[in-house]
């Protein structure tokens, strides 16, 4: 079956100017309009539904991953925008990448997919539950236990061996990454955490996000300027860690942190909902200090542009992590709801992101990003010409399209919506309790037949494992060689 957008969508956009997308910011049919066409433009890289290929695949170069994050961003543009144009393909694509064992580990991906990359399906299926976003026939896989099989699969691959704890990148043995214990990966799982506490109310859940925060505090992954960083080897033989990561520094790490910061703020009272407030508090310093330009307050990606040199060159960012600065959007809009006194902070950034994004959206048909390191040459954009979106937000056009820049500039517009009440948003993501109807199964995901409870058979957390992420912090604080930190356990 062909790709097909909706007739009356199609209509619109074809009414609206060839050359660029305009956009007051203060109309709100406006930003839906903007928001519609470059929905339009990012779908039309999708391939998955074209007969014979796979639901839930981009065409190469992009990554499985990028795929699962970009159905993200299509439901939470249902939930803003209340268009339905393209649900159907969206749960298709979800759905089918769920696969037989509906754990986001099809046949296509077992052999290749990490934490990080299960992860961001993982991620749309919490979207979609949170979102009360159409559940699936009853004979399908459920958003909820979709991503309770995922949570109770990462809780059990905690790995207390080497530096103290933490997942590993890798799930496999066999894989790259099997001695990288990155942020990315456990701040996946300790987002997740922090939001199936709040939607079905079950503490333990929680008490695993507090966990992977301690953990990463205790090697300094997340630092005392709240900066955090890529990650952290280690010697699989002597389990000697190396937080050895250097200068890399991305949205998207802080943004997975801070918005499950901000859930365990919600959730939480008294000296506890302080500390997570203080944690909250400081993540937003910290994007504030990198992620923001320094006067007009737009997001940007600190790493690729800021300057920094690769061999005598200004470093680029790889197809990879052109979609960072989406998420972070993505995450600073649900934190403004969920710590609701954030608002008058962020707010002012999405404004300003969304209307220097949409400015960037004037590229021809045919645009593509060039190739960077090895990631391939992307497909040309597809969309309706003169509304191709450009990856920098502080120039014109950069001429860099693709789906990570249709991506972003879709956040930053479409979430300049997040408080306005209109589409499917009413005050904020749903609960089991109080508008969620996705089903869930927290047995999910448990292949060993004596282990039937799920998240209360997997590995208590005691007392030690709180005393030990101490000694681990104080190991590191004493460990510091030459500029690098050495931990062995």
């Amino acid at each position: 079956m062909r790709w097909n957008v909706a007739v009356c969508g199609l209509m619109g956009l074809l009414a609206q100017s060839a050359t660029a997308i305009t956009m007051d910011i203060d109309d709100t049919q406006s930003v839906k309009d903007a928001a519609a066409t470059i929905a339009y433009g990012m779908l039309k890289y999708y391939t998955g539904n074209n007969t014979g290929d796979t639901p839930g695949n981009l065409p190469d170069p992009y990554y499985w991953w990028e795929a699962g994050a970009m159905f993200g961003a299509m439901v939470d543009y249902w939930w803003l925008t209340g268009d339905t144009s393209y649900v159907e393909v969206t749960t298709q694509a979800i759905v089918h990448q769920a696969g037989d064992a509906r754990d986001f580990n099809p046949a296509n991906q077992s052999r290749t997919s990490s934490n990080d990359d299960v992860g961001f399906w993982t991620i749309t299926a919490m979207m979609a539950a949170e979102d009360a976003y159409p559940d699936p026939p009853e004979d399908q896989p459920q958003w909820l236990a979709l991503v309770q099989a995922v949570f109770n699969q990462m809780a059990s691959r905690w790995d207390d061996l080497n530096c103290g704890g933490g997942l590993r990148w890798a799930i496999n043995d066999f894989q790259t990454g099997k001695d990288y214990k990155n942020s990315i990966s456990n701040g996946i799982f300790f987002n997740l955490g922090a939001r199936l506490a709040r939607f079905t109310g079950n503490s333990s859940y929680g008490e695993w996000a507090s966990r992977t925060w301690d953990w990463e505090r205790s090697i300094n992954l997340i630092t005392d300027e709240y900066d955090v960083k890529d990650g952290a080897h280690f010697d699989v033989t002597t389990h000697v860690c190396r937080n050895d990561s250097g200068p890399h520094v991305w949205s998207y790490n802080i943004g997975v942190f801070l918005q499950g910061a901000a859930f365990m703020y919600n959730i939480s009272t008294g000296t506890e909902q302080e500390t997570w407030k203080t944690r909250v508090d400081g993540l937003l310093g910290a994007v504030e200090a990198k992620f923001l330009t320094n006067d007009t307050k737009i997001i940007k990606e600190w790493y690729c542009e800021s300057g920094f040199s690769n061999n005598g060159h200004p470093y680029q960012c790889n197809i990879d992590q052109q979609t960072f600065k989406g998420y972070l959007l993505r995450w600073l809009s649900s934190t403004s709801q969920v710590a609701p006194y954030t608002y008058e902070r962020i707010n002012p950034w999405i404004r300003a992101t969304a209307a220097a994004a949409v400015a960037t959206c004037t590229g021809p048909v045919g645009a593509a990003a060039p190739q960077v390191d090895s990631g391939g040459i992307q497909p040309g954009f597809k969309g309706i010409d003169g509304t191709a979106c450009g990856f920098k937000w502080t120039e014109t056009f950069d001429g860099w399209a693709g789906v990570g820049a249709q991506m972003n500039a879709l956040s930053a517009v479409m979430y300049t919506l997040t408080h306005t009440g209109v589409g499917n948003v009413t005050k904020g993501p749903v609960t089991a309790a109080q508008g969620g109807t996705s089903k869930g199964d927290p047995g999910a995901g448990v292949t060993d037949p004596a282990s039937k409870g799920g998240l209360a058979s997997l590995k208590a957390i005691t007392m030690a494992d709180r005393v030990g992420a101490g000694i681990v912090t104080a190991i590191l604080a004493i460990s510091i060689v030459g500029g690098s930190v050495f931990l062995t356990i």
